[in-house]
């Protein structure tokens, strides 16, 4: 799984914020190789990340959406 795949999947999906876990189900891939894809479009500043508001969702966890 690349950087590509995930980017495409967040750029059709556009008006949703997704855990790591739920584009991984999406992708069929799993989830250490869309972390790793996650953090590297983070660090490129492609993608929008931020902490989710939910309540029981972990600190160090982030949702993810299309930078637009």
């Amino acid at each position: 799984m690349g950087q590509q795949e995930v980017y495409t999947f967040l750029k059709k999906n556009r008006s949703r914020w997704f855990t790591s876990k739920e584009i991984a189900g999406k992708l069929s891939a799993s989830l250490g190789s869309i972390t790793t894809c996650l953090k590297k479009l983070r660090d490129s500043s492609a993608v929008s990340f931020k902490y989710p508001n939910k309540h029981g969702q972990g600190r160090n966890s982030y949702v993810y959406k299309f930078r637009e």
